[in-house]
């Protein structure tokens, strides 16, 4: 089950991939489709999120910050 991190309601594009980057900001990169190339990465916001070890952390439907926790094998 996910939880929320932080509500910021980002309205997303079609043709992008959002995620949370290592600094803890939102951003987005184009997906490559066929003979299109992607990347060009962007900071959408800055959201100052610090990540825990252990979860994975991705931007929900409602456009907020959520976290899981990963399932590892032991």
């Amino acid at each position: 089950m996910a939880d929320k991190v932080k509500k910021v309601g980002i309205k997303k594009e079609k043709g992008y991939l959002y995620y949370l980057d290592k600094n803890g900001d939102v951003s987005r990169s184009k997906m490559a489709r066929g003979s299109q190339e992607g990347g060009n990465t962007e900071v959408v916001l800055s959201t100052g999120v610090t990540r825990e070890k252990g979860y994975l952390y991705f931007i929900d439907k409602d456009g907020d910050v959520a976290k899981s926790p990963m399932a590892r094998k032991k």
